[in-house]
């Protein structure tokens, strides 16, 4: 696999995330740079492990993975995007956001749904016998990059938006989950 070629499958890779990491950000008033630390290194450290975890599990995993990543991804998606809807809806004029916390589990929960099509890949890298560990570093790597774009944008215009970023952001999170649900188990991906 070429560097280019392991290029645009990071980038890939890295779309959910970036689009929860806009997500999150949307509920931020204040970004600082602890928040796009906490974001794009969680992401990233993810869409690196899944995939060393995949190329490893190749073997005994193959068939489970591939049955069950869509309806993990599509389940937890979905209840912290409605989660977030119900909270922006209900919430106090003046509070926007405020309900929203961006909290270690909440980023854990966020990052393994986004990564588990990376365990997927990783056992795609095996079948094509990749070094593995340079692969892992250049997703991750991306994924950082992608993630730190994506909050930076999110910050800039999600201002814009008061009351209705939380809302924007659920939506953005369910989306998320139907299309990697309607992906699988519609069109194969």
């Amino acid at each position: 696999m070429s560097l280019t070629e392991l290029i645009l499958l990071a980038i890939g890779l890295s779309m959910d995330a970036s689009a929860v990491s806009i997500s999150n950000s949307l509920c931020i008033k204040k970004i600082k740079i602890k928040h796009i630390l906490q974001m794009a290194v969680m992401f990233a450290v993810f869409q690196g492990i899944m995939p060393l975890i995949g190329y490893y599990a190749a073997n005994s995993f193959e068939n489970v993975i591939e049955r069950f990543d869509h309806w993990i991804a599509f389940i937890l998606l979905v209840i912290i995007g409605g989660k977030m809807i119900h909270e922006s809806i209900t919430a106090d004029e003046e509070q926007d956001c405020s309900l929203f916390s961006l909290t270690f589990k909440l980023l854990l929960v966020q990052a393994v749904a986004t990564s588990i099509d990376a365990l997927a890949v990783g056992v795609s890298l095996s079948a094509l016998n990749v070094d593995i560990l340079y692969s892992i570093t250049i997703i991750g790597i991306v994924t950082f990059i992608c993630c730190t774009a994506a909050i930076l944008l999110a910050n800039r215009f999600g201002n814009l938006l008061g009351k209705r970023a939380g809302i924007v952001g659920g939506l953005i999170l369910v989306g998320i989950g139907v299309k990697i649900f309607v992906q699988h188990m519609f069109f194969g991906g």
